[in-house]
């Protein structure tokens, strides 16, 4: 008998969680932002996620948490129920928590939902900086060493990446970092002169740059970008580039392992048809990111070969506090 009950508990407890799943979303659904408010990361999901309201029949509040480079917000969602009732909307700096020492969780713990785009960083500075390109800085540095003020998001961070990128061909920099949460912050900081120069993404600077409240001095890229056309890349600079480009930040909505695979086959039905908007569309368009949704085993694929080159690249910088071996993140091409 005692056996039986089990069994029939058991039962009864699968039956409540597919007819849960079948009715997704029956109460507010969570969107739990990484980075601040004005950034490229919250431009992104608060640009599509009305679109995927519209397809749920559901409502998702969109909630900034800054902080630990993103590491506070994952944690969030990733210490709650695995029932699609958090999701997490993040940018790439999970996938290097573990090499860069700032916690044991990455997006491996997570499924995403979807992949929605991508952006093309930039190096921009303070109109009144000294120097006007990407030659003039390099010179500037040299000629004043611990001078420069580097804006940054913290270790694994976008401007972190692309500082360590610009080591591995130029050498060490002798510059003063400055941390912020976010690149909208930043950018912030950087057009009131607390900073002189800020790697970022060009969708979160391009309104600026087009307003005159900043100078680009280069596009991180091989080639020049069609919506800043007159922006060298920095290979024109240096070919030594070459090796890690093309790079670029991401932006992507995540569920926590063991969400039911029907809530997430929603989520991911929901976001695709979001992303796939002309309004959404022409944003991304226009603030210069390349639109990617993608989900599923495509997803996973641009994860792991993402996280692997970026890994390395910290490795080989000598930026990294762990190396990507002990976690099984293959070199690339090995």
């Amino acid at each position: 008998m005692k056996r039986f009950l089990i069994g029939a508990v058991s039962a009864l407890t699968l039956v409540a969680a597919s007819a849960s799943a079948q009715d997704y979303p029956t109460k507010e659904i969570q969107g739990i932002i990484q980075w601040g408010a004005g950034g490229s990361t919250d431009t992104v999901m608060r640009a599509v996620t009305p679109h995927a309201e519209d397809v749920l029949g559901g409502t998702i509040v969109l909630q900034n948490m800054t902080g630990g480079v993103g590491a506070i917000a994952l944690n969030n969602v990733a210490e709650e129920d695995a029932d699609g009732y958090k999701l997490l909307m993040g940018a790439e700096n999970p996938l290097l928590y573990k090499v860069m020492g700032l916690g044991d969780r990455d997006y491996s713990d997570f499924t995403p939902i979807n992949i929605l785009a991508r952006g093309t960083p930039i190096l921009v500075a303070n109109n009144d900086a000294p120097f006007d390109d990407y030659e003039g800085m390099m010179q500037y540095i040299e000629e004043n060493p611990g001078e420069l003020r580097i804006g940054s998001t913290g270790p694994g961070g976008l401007p972190s990446v692309v500082t360590a990128m610009v080591e591995a061909v130029e050498g060490d920099l002798d510059v003063i970092s400055v941390p912020y949460d976010g690149d909208g912050p930043a950018l912030t900081a950087l057009q009131g002169g607390a900073i002189d120069v800020m790697p970022a993404v060009l969708g979160a600077s391009i309104e600026a740059i087009k307003a005159g409240n900043m100078k680009p001095l280069a596009v991180v890229a091989p080639e020049a970008n069609e919506f800043l056309p007159d922006v060298p890349p920095v290979t024109d600079f240096n070919d030594g580039y070459n090796t890690y480009l093309p790079w670029g930040p991401f932006f992507g909505i995540f569920v926590k392992n063991g969400t039911p695979e029907e809530i997430v086959t929603k989520l991911r039905d929901a976001y695709t048809e979001a992303a796939e908007q002309d309004s959404f569309k022409e944003l991304m368009s226009s603030r210069g990111y390349t639109l990617m949704n993608i989900s599923g085993d495509e997803a996973q694929d641009f994860l792991t070969n993402w996280q692997q080159g970026t890994a390395w690249l910290l490795q080989d910088a000598g930026m990294a506090k762990n190396s990507p071996e002990e976690f099984g993140i293959a070199r690339p091409g090995e």
